[in-house]
């Protein structure tokens, strides 16, 4: 509990008394302890001084008065060092705190530096990803229509084939029922000539050259289908 002013003053000059009433070099710890009284009281040197000028006021100085008065400032420097020992704390913390703040200023700065990058980063990622999706999708697309495309071609393959089957098996029958017949006609014009040849010797003549378009005739079929076979 802190002590009144006016209590501390009057604690402050019985002390001051006694301590000059010592011989020259007696102890200051009452001095130091009430300081450190001074201090929890919250007392600044000035205030101090005023109480310390107050107390001497109240002292007879007429003998030894050089003498005294430097003892009486002895104890005065005693009481008041914890007062300027706080200050000088206060101080050392006042200027570690401004430091601490600098430095907290200079983090804070490179903190936002870094949430800025990191931001930009998680931007750029996410463009990448968004790309790479698209790119997936893209691909998958272009797969597909490539697998359509593979399927048509092979139908349209078969189409082709299966028609160029049918159209060989379509030739291949006129052929053979084409030269079939031609082949009848000379075989039919042989017979005729084996009986006409004993009878009518120009008739002969005749069948022959007619036997021989029809042999052209069978001739000018198979080139025309070998043509056609080889066109496929």
């Amino acid at each position: 509990m802190k002590q009144k002013p006016t209590t501390w003053s009057q604690r402050y000059g019985t002390a001051l008394r006694a301590h000059l009433q010592q011989r020259r070099g007696a102890s200051l710890r009452t001095a130091l302890e009430l300081g450190r009284r001074a201090v929890t009281q919250g007392l600044e040197t000035l205030e101090l001084a005023r109480i310390h000028e107050r107390a001497l006021a109240t002292i007879d100085l007429s003998k030894n008065k050089a003498g005294l008065c430097e003892r009486a400032e002895i104890f005065f420097n005693e009481v008041n060092m914890p007062i300027e020992e706080t200050h000088r704390a206060g101080h050392t913390t006042e200027i570690h705190l401004n430091r601490l703040k600098e430095t907290l200023g200079q983090r804070t700065v490179e903190l936002a530096a870094t949430n800025r990058q990191l931001r930009r980063g998680v931007d750029r990622r996410k463009v990448m990803e968004e790309t790479a999706a698209k790119n997936g999708r893209h691909y998958r697309k272009c797969l597909e229509e490539s697998l359509e495309l593979q399927k048509r071609l092979r139908q349209l393959t078969h189409r082709v084939l299966t028609a160029q089957e049918d159209e060989r098996k379509c030739i291949s029958r006129e052929l053979h029922d084409e030269i079939a017949q031609t082949l009848l006609g000379i075989n039919v014009r042989l017979l005729s000539l084996k009986q006409g040849a004993r009878i009518n010797h120009k008739g002969f003549k005749r069948d022959i050259a007619s036997t021989r378009r029809l042999v052209a005739k069978s001739a000018q079929s198979v080139r025309r289908v070998a043509r056609e076979f080889g066109s496929l």
